[in-house]
């Protein structure tokens, strides 16, 4: 699952990039310094990870990991190829949710690419290109489906009342995700298009130093615009950031942020809020070997999160045994769970639950 970052040049994009995932993108104060994406594989943080560490003393600990991909700069006339436009729309295309950073830092050392400062301008402008891009999509898929639908093929007239719903919804400047069509609808005729704008989307408002624990009138403005959205946002200092992430020593990293009065890195809200967006959850498994926190979809089944550890978990599933968290912790090891017969013995139709602490039991 990935979860891309889309801009204007200039935003702090590659710049929160390289926060995230430690890789290098070129980072310059001009357009189109990112050609191609760059996806960085970056660790969930998860303080109860910690705490399963420090309860069972593994050999190792690995964390759930999300992708992050950095698309260059979009610009007014991507949607008609113009700048590197078709390649910035495909690359979009191909990812599971949006992190769109928008300019909310006054700065004359760095360029706009439209002269001033406006977040809800930029919104508008990379919203735009996104809906033109969708709205090209509806009238390819128009012009087949209504032919179907004069011979009275019912499926096909159904089609085309969504698509013409969602036309004059993108013609008015309303993004897929917040057109409202009935759920089945939605399932049969808008998913399998894979619009752009149909991904489920963060505003990350990057600030300046002294914004970064309260937020400024630049994120109140992008708030207000998209509260009927159905999105987050949330805001950072990316400059800040970037400083933090330079720090080598983790004492140094936190004297660093009780300074400018944060208890965390923003990123890491950022990496835990893209994690959300992607719709995934975590569950861990615990013993000698290895404590490892495992990414499954939410709604999972316990046959489907064992399945992400092996295919053949999946297919000879037997039973799960299943520890909440919370009990995990407050009783301190798994024998003294099942003393207190807190341990639960979960079939094929158990779904599982952010924080589960599983053990699987299969035959193949």
């Amino acid at each position: 699952m990935k979860a891309g970052i889309v801009g204007l040049p200039n935003v702090g994009k590659s710049t929160l990039f390289n926060c995230l995932s430690n890789a290098k993108a070129q980072s310059a104060n001009f357009p189109f310094c990112t050609i191609e994406p760059n996806i960085g594989v970056v660790n969930v943080p998860d303080p109860r990870l910690r705490k399963l560490e420090e309860l069972v003393n593994p050999e190792r600990v690995i964390p759930a990991t999300v992708e992050i991909v950095d698309i260059a700069g979009l610009v007014k006339g991507a949607s008609k190829g113009e700048g590197l436009g078709n390649q910035f729309l495909g690359n979009i295309r191909e990812t599971d949710a949006i992190l769109h950073v928008l300019r909310c830092f006054d700065n004359d050392n760095v360029v706009h690419v439209d002269g001033s400062v406006d977040p809800i301008r930029d919104k508008d402008t990379i919203d735009m290109e996104l809906q033109l891009k969708d709205l090209e999509t509806v009238e390819k898929k128009l012009d087949k489906v209504k032919r179907a639908a004069k011979t009275g093929n019912k499926e096909a007239q159904k089609e085309e009342e969504t698509l013409l719903k969602l036309k004059e919804g993108l013609e008015a400047g309303v993004s897929v995700r917040a057109i409202e069509i009935e759920e089945e609808a939605r399932k049969d005729f808008v998913k399998p298009l894979q619009f752009i704008a149909d991904k489920p989307v963060m505003y990350v408002c990057n600030v300046d130093e002294n914004s970064a624990v309260e937020g400024n009138k630049y994120v109140e403005q992008v708030k207000e615009a998209v509260k009927d959205e159905n999105a987050e946002v949330i805001f950072l200092a990316v400059g800040t950031e970037a400083d933090i992430a330079e720090l080598e020593d983790y004492e140094e990293r936190k004297m660093f942020l009780n300074d400018i009065g944060l208890e965390e890195a923003g990123s890491a809200k950022l990496i835990r809020g893209a994690y959300k967006l992607l719709n995934q959850q975590t569950y861990f498994t615990a013993g000698e070997k290895e404590v490892r926190a495992w990414t499954v979809h939410v709604g999972a089944t316990a046959p489907q999160a064992a399945g992400v550890i092996h295919t053949d978990f999946e297919k000879g599933f037997i039973r799960a045994e299943v520890i909440g968290y919370d009990d995990y912790v407050s009783f301190g090891s798994e024998a003294k769970v099942k003393e207190a017969g807190k341990l639960g013995v979960e079939g094929k139709e158990y779904i599982v639950k952010d924080g589960d602490v599983m053990h699987f039991r299969f035959n193949v």
